[in-house]
């Protein structure tokens, strides 16, 4: 049961403390047997409501705070032992309150039935006369206010909840790229069943400012609901017909809620009571996640900041009448892990058995980098901040030729730093992770936003003849999977392996199921094992692929070779050889066609043949499947393929593309000089398929499923004689 915080009850009052705030008031208990049927005399409704005795209350304090009452420490979403991923397991409880704090003047709320339009603002006062439930599959909430509003730390909260309460969910947000903060915004959509996307409309706004309420209304579904800071937001006539209008002093109650210097410090907290409540949230995860959320600050910003989530859900509680409840998800066979895309990235380089890393800070690369540094260390690795990106990229190349493969990282301005040294380490056949977490360019471009437009130099950034893997992960849990197969690829065919993720991806959260860590984890140290001879560079190897030993193995015959920048011979010697030079450049060349060979070919999503062919990499997977469920359901001949595998492409396609009239790549870069943006480029050099063509966008914004269909049927109308009508 959860105990409301509440002031010391006063002389006179029962020991027992009311969960409505009676003790707090002076109000007394009156009623026998079970506290839990007692009620208040005071402010309290009519109904009989939960009261906490008081022993029972400071046991609770006690179990969250520590005897101490200091916060105890509690496990993270994404804690990695050596045996098991962490995550939260604790049983779901309901619990009933009631007012705390001074309430606002109005009328009480009543949204009746909630798909039709409101004529007017709503406002609020008495508490509603009955709770109305309205079973929900899924909800779009956005939260629009400023970046220093704690708006990240309020979705964050959301998200990792929904993921603890086997919940699908995905976001999406964006940031100001400046230091001094700005216009912020949060998205997340929670379902019961398969979510693939964000959303394209909102059920629910939480608009803290005028500019948060002008600029995001539109974001809203009709008949969507908004609920706004009344102190800073004066509605307008004009839509209160299109949308429901909640207001709420959220800023002014949360100074009486928490009182003191803080001010309105706190706000998003109070504004999470309210959304709990009118969702019905799980109350005691959403407390263990805020303990987590301020864990290792003082212990009165916990409690004050429960004191803000308390005040927000009983003010809920007392004024709004309706309550959206979630249909129960499906039950998983795994426990589910909830992280973002860099956390995956990080924890999936940890468990391939990465023990060093080396970067300089860049957004959004830097996340990579943090947990990597705070991690490594506790399975026996290091991350070191270098002076440079120059720097970085050849530290890890050097701690990768000493025998375990090394990571480093960043966003395109680094990536343009590191491309000699890359062409370094294809020369001498090095093993190395490089991580690319695209954001908008060109030069410093949109630090915060995402664009997919380092494909080009990620396939081909060194001069003369690089070639290099990339690989591209769709979504959180495949940036798990992909670290883990991007180590393998790079020990196996002794070449560097990019990961091209984006701001996407590395921001969001997405709950998926535990990793089998026993099968996963794997040890890459490496061996000194004594050897006959050893030749690195061998050219009558098979397909190319040989392996450096690790510096320190002893080799019998005593011919130790040394490791080149310059063109080589088999031993790593320099040679100017013109035959020599052609040998090598097709031994690194026939490496990665060995590789292509390998790689499975993908699936169609859909249909394996029809008239439209949706092409997506990266985070356009989502968006798109959505898409091509939206236009099948239509009756439409819609099918998608999804590349993971960008360089070399996977064998087989071209068999995929002849069952298809019409082929579009859908790809956040520009549309470049002909047409088509980078990924469709390259497929259109490799197959001389002219069916090819690009959808492209540059706003710094993910694509909408809308946007998706919208583009498809501008583009195919622009073709004399299409059959297809695509309705968004």
């Amino acid at each position: 049961m959860l105990w409301m915080w509440t002031r010391p009850a006063r002389a006179g009052v029962s020991g027992d403390l009311c969960l409505c705030g009676a003790a707090r008031s002076g109000s007394r208990l009156e009623g026998q047997g079970s506290p839990a049927t007692q009620r208040c005399q005071g402010t309290c409704p009519d109904d009989p409501v939960e009261t906490l005795p008081r022993a029972a209350a400071q046991k609770n304090e006690a179990a969250l705070f520590g005897s101490a009452g200091r916060p105890r420490s509690l496990e993270f979403d994404t804690v990695i032992s050596r045996s098991r991923l962490h995550c939260d397991g604790s049983p779901r409880g309901g619990v009933t309150v009631g007012p705390v704090g001074k309430t606002h003047a109005g009328s009480a709320l009543d949204l009746g039935n909630v798909g039709t339009m409101s004529d007017t603002t709503q406002t609020i006062s008495s508490p509603p006369s009955a709770v109305r439930e309205h079973p929900i599959q899924e909800a779009v909430i956005r939260i629009a206010g400023n970046s220093q509003d704690g708006i990240q730390a309020m979705g964050n909260i959301l998200a990792r909840l929904a993921g603890r309460t086997e919940q699908e969910v995905m976001t999406f947000m964006t940031i100001p790229s400046t230091i001094s903060g700005g216009p912020s915004i949060f998205q997340l959509r929670i379902g019961s069943g398969e979510v693939l996307s964000a959303g394209d409309e909102a059920d629910f706004l939480l608009a803290f400012y005028q500019h948060s309420y002008d600029e995001h209304i539109h974001s809203l579904r009709k008949g969507g609901i908004v609920l706004y800071d009344s102190d800073h937001v004066e509605p307008k006539p004009e839509w209160q017909r299109d949308y429901i209008h909640i207001g709420v002093p959220i800023t002014t109650q949360t100074i009486e809620a928490i009182g003191g210097t803080a001010k309105d410090k706190g706000k998003n907290i109070f504004a999470l009571g309210l959304v709990a409540r009118m969702y019905d949230l799980n109350v005691p995860r959403l407390e263990q996640l805020i303990a987590e959320r301020f864990r290792g600050k003082d212990e009165s910003v916990v409690r004050n900041a429960l004191h803000a989530f308390h005040a927000g859900y009983a003010y809920a509680a007392q004024h709004l009448q309706d309550i959206f409840r979630m249909a129960e998800s499906r039950k998983r066979e795994r426990v589910q892990v909830v992280m973002n895309g860099n956390e995956a990235l990080a924890y999936g380089l940890i468990a391939a058995g990465v023990r060093f890393g080396a970067a300089y800070p860049i957004t959004p690369w830097s996340d990579v980098m943090e947990t990597l540094r705070r991690e490594l260390p506790k399975y026996g690795g290091m991350f070191i901040q270098c002076e440079d990106e120059i720097a970085a990229i050849s530290m890890a190349i050097g701690a990768s030729y000493a025998g375990r493969v090394a990571v480093t990282g960043s966003s395109g301005p680094g990536i343009s730093l590191k491309s000699e040294a890359v062409g370094w380490a294809v020369n001498a056949e090095v093993p190395l992770v490089v991580i690319d977490i695209q954001r908008g360019g060109p030069s410093t471009g949109l630090p915060t936003n995402v664009e997919q437009s380092d494909l080009y130099i990620a396939c081909f950034g060194s001069h003369g003849d690089a070639p290099r893997v990339v690989l591209a992960p769709a979504d959180v849990e495949d940036c798990f999977y992909t670290a883990i197969e991007a180590v393998n690829i790079a020990r196996q065919y002794s070449v560097p392996v990019f990961i091209l993720s984006d701001q996407s991806i590395a921001t969001r959260i997405e709950a998926f199921p535990e990793p089998e860590l026993s099968k996963v984890c794997q040890d890459i140290s490496p061996d000194f094992t004594p050897v006959p001879e050893h030749k690195p560079y061998d050219l009558s190897a098979p397909d190319g692929i040989t392996h450096h030993i690790p510096p320190g193995t002893k080799v019998l015959n005593g011919k130790y070779p040394v490791l080149p920048g310059l063109e080589h011979d088999e031993m790593g010697h320099p040679s100017a050889s013109p035959k020599m030079h052609m040998a090598m450049t097709a031994k690194r060349r026939r490496k990665l066609q060995a590789l292509a060979r390998t790689l499975p070919r993908p699936e169609p999503y859909g249909a394996r043949q029809g008239e439209v062919l949706l092409i997506g990499w990266g985070s356009t997977r989502g968006p798109i499947r959505e898409a091509v469920d939206r236009a099948r359901a239509q009756g439409l001949s819609v099918a998608a393929l999804h590349l993971r595998y960008l360089n070399p492409l996977p064998n087989g396609l071209e068999e995929i593309f002849a069952g298809f009239r019409h082929i579009f790549v859908v790809e956040m870069n520009d549309e470049g000089l002909y047409g088509y943006g980078q990924l469709a480029s390259l497929l259109r050099a490799r197959y001389c398929n002219p069916t090819i063509r690009g959808i492209n966008k540059t706003d710094g914004l993910t694509f909408k499923v809308r946007e998706i269909l919208e583009r498809l049927h501008e583009k195919l109308a622009a073709l004399q004689g299409s059959p297809v009508t695509v309705q968004a």
